[in-house]
């Protein structure tokens, strides 16, 4: 009767994906979804629109049943919780997102201090402090059982990496820009080598626990997109051959050279075009996969993937690049829009960094396909924080309309519609005229009931 959503994510360490379920409450209390694990055991994370602050950490079986008993008190607390079959004690459900939060948020009182004009060296060492002090609310913790505090030391340890030791370059800009008063200029910064990510040995990847990190895929994407390690794309290479490059590169950063991890980062590889371009794998990439696994789960696995975008690709557009950099500020959407006269249009800003973003994007893929005939054109506008390599993969898997604006042309369009942050949305209906506006995404209900009463 509340229109009660349940929400819940699964990482998809194989495929590489991070997939996100909103999950509809019936009259009666209940909810239920059959999803895709990748695991024999997978974590989940899930709340309800009730008191969406409160996060639970559950394990889904594979090729079971998972049950939930969730109730709430008057005040919207989580008064009692049962999961059967029960493969963590209560403090583990309910304490476990809350002690990741406290760790992101954790602030040691000291003042921002200059790394900029330090070597790659003692950022390094800074970031294993930063870890240590964070890891303390974990390791204190007297509610979580050790083996549920050691997975979610793994699962941190992977985020503050993959948030800024990644990019070198992009988080010694935002440390100049905290810590100087002049933030107009930039300092050089180092130049950094392959030699710099040799940060990874201490994750020790060949550990099979972090299949069963939420941040995982996060990592495995990072080192095959790093420019810096150009690691080859697997396309349509034997997985053996492509191995044999990937080991030449990675092996003395990674601290091994054989073990399954290897076999991962190849199935990742394959991901990578799965997910990020949502292309099918070719006759040739299914004769490799078949030939390399075999009739393993790996590769299960990426052909059960394979036939959910070959179902998606039949009804994705394809990419349109468009140029309005001449354009002056004021007249930017004029020119946009007189592209697509006489149909409805729906426009998404966006960015490559906005995981809300790419979530939406997700989630509305397969209703976007439900208009592949009608007369509505989907056009995203992104501007410079997206770098425009990564844009350019990204929007191979997005199709449709896309326009990289410049800054100045982003900010009128911001400003121009009283938008503060993304995602945002504009629909405009055949004649033109502004009808809608969406901050953030509002669910593809809606927006499927707002196009199709304009058409």
């Amino acid at each position: 009767m509340n229109n009660i959503i349940v929400t819940f994510g699964i990482s998809l360490p194989i495929s590489g994906a991070y997939v996100k379920y909103n999950i509809p409450v019936d009259q009666s209390g209940k909810f239920s979804m059959v999803v895709d694990i990748e695991t024999y055991i997978s974590p989940i994370g899930l709340n309800t629109s009730i008191n969406p602050e409160k996060s639970l950490f559950l394990k889904l079986t594979s090729g079971g049943v998972t049950e939930v008993d969730i109730a709430y008190d008057s005040d919207d607390n989580i008064q009692n919780i049962k999961v059967w079959p029960a493969y963590l004690t209560k403090n583990d459900m309910t304490r476990s997102i809350e002690a990741v939060g406290e760790m992101i948020e954790y602030r040691s009182g000291r003042a921002p201090e200059p790394l900029y004009n330090k070597g790659t060296d003692y950022f390094l060492n800074y970031a294993r402090n930063i870890l240590s002090e964070r890891l303390m609310v974990v390791k204190n913790d007297t509610l979580m059982s050790e083996a549920q505090k050691g997975l979610l030391s793994k699962d941190f340890y992977l985020f503050l990496y993959n948030s800024f030791v990644f990019d070198y370059e992009g988080y010694m800009k935002h440390n100049y820009r905290n810590t100087n008063k002049d933030k107009n200029s930039m300092p050089d910064i180092r130049q950094i080598d392959r030699t710099y990510y040799r940060f990874l040995r201490d994750f020790k990847l060949n550990d099979p626990q972090y299949l069963n990190c939420s941040q995982f895929p996060e990592l495995q994407s990072k080192i095959l997109q790093n420019e810096i390690l150009a690691l080859p794309v697997i396309g349509e290479s034997e997985i053996s051959t492509w191995l044999a490059k990937v080991k030449v590169i990675l092996a003395d950063l990674i601290g091994f050279n054989s073990g399954p991890y290897y076999d991962i980062l190849a199935a990742n590889a394959y991901g990578r075009q799965l997910n990020e371009e949502l292309r099918p794998l070719s006759e040739k990439q299914k004769e490799n996969i078949t030939k390399y696994w075999k009739n393993g789960e790996i590769a299960k696995i990426l052909f059960r993937k394979n036939q959910q975008v070959t179902e998606l690709d039949k009804f994705k557009s394809p990419v349109v690049v468009n140029d309005v950099s001449s354009v002056a500020k004021d007249k930017v959407m004029e020119a946009i829009l007189s592209k697509y006269k006489g149909k409805v249009v729906f426009i998404d800003l966006w960015a490559t960094w906005c995981a809300p973003c790419l979530d939406a994007m997700k989630e509305f893929r397969t209703a976007k396909g439900e208009f592949h005939s009608k007369d509505v054109v989907f056009v995203y506008l992104t501007n410079g924080s997206s770098p425009h390599k990564l844009w350019e993969e990204k929007i191979k898997g997005i199709g449709s309309e896309h326009y990289y604006l410049k800054g100045d042309q982003w900010e009128y369009v911001m400003d121009h519609f009283g938008l503060e942050y993304i995602p945002s949305y504009l629909l405009y209906s055949k004649e033109g005229k502004l009808i809608k506006k969406y901050t953030p995404f509002p669910g593809n209900k809606e927006v499927k009931e707002a196009i199709n009463g304009l058409l």
